[in-house]
């Protein structure tokens, strides 16, 4: 079962690439969430119309958790849910610029057991399935061994490193870099790119499901930012922050307040 879901999300994350590309570049309509929540776009929302249309037929015992479909209590009684981002990285999407990516996931019994994350105007298509690797364009991938901290580049923002997260009361001398998408960030951890990732606010599901998978099933470690395993599909569909990492995931875990 598991080959043919990561069958399905592969297919469907091109979809939404082709679907996403129409409106790239193309002034598409923008709208502010409530609650500040940020942006959502045309393009958005049109992707995630065809992502609940196809994987739902597709799957129809299984729940539904998307950013961009009103939260429904009922994705608690399945066994097995669709958590899925659209597009992750939507102020990227509207800049023009080319990090963003469509982020999807199956979760079973809070496990994620297959993920694609897609990053169109790099034609990246990451994928895995529990138990069977990560895979870059279908070639396999694992996260780097770096220890050393100074030594180490982490893809985060500036907001988390603020001294009250670390327990010197300042940041540890580490190399910065950002990218807007978290599930290519935890990616990009995944093959190598960069040695971890690192999110301390309170961060969606659908942001970080399938990315944790690729981590893990590539050979990295991803934890909420006390340490705890990750779960998905809660009531409350957020983790307590996020470090995502290869070799250097203890020490950087050892150094946050």
């Amino acid at each position: 079962m598991q080959a043919t879901d990561l069958d399905l999300l592969t297919q469907a994350a091109r979809r939404s690439g082709d679907i996403a590309m129409g409106y790239f570049g193309q002034s598409p309509e923008i709208w502010d969430k409530p609650d500040d929540a940020g942006p959502v776009t045309a393009a958005d929302l049109a992707v995630n119309t065809m992502l609940e249309q196809t994987l739902q037929a597709a799957r129809p015992t299984y729940g539904w958790l998307s950013e961009e479909t009103e939260d429904d209590t009922a994705r608690l009684t399945k066994d097995t849910v669709f958590v899925v981002d659209p597009i992750d990285g939507t102020r990227a999407f509207i800049n023009g610029t080319k990090d963003w990516s469509h982020s999807l996931a199956i979760v079973h019994h809070g496990q994620v057991t297959a993920a694609a994350v897609y990053v169109p105007l790099r034609d990246l298509m990451f994928t895995a399935t529990k138990g069977g690797g990560a895979f870059l364009n279908g070639a396999p991938i694992t996260p780097t061994n770096c220890t050393d901290i100074p030594a180490a580049t982490i893809l985060t923002h500036k907001a988390n490193s603020q001294g009250k997260f670390w327990k010197a009361g300042v940041f540890p001398d580490m190399q910065i870099a950002f990218r807007s998408s978290l599930a290519y960030r935890l990616c990009l951890v995944a093959d190598g790119s960069f040695d971890a990732m690192i999110t301390l606010r309170p961060t969606w599901e659908w942001d970080v499901a399938a990315g944790t998978l690729i981590l893990s099933e590539a050979g990295g470690t991803a934890t909420t930012q006390r340490g705890d395993i990750t779960r998905f599909n809660n009531p409350h569909p957020q983790l307590d922050g996020l470090v995502a990492a290869g070799g250097v995931h203890a020490p950087l875990m050892s150094l946050l307040a």
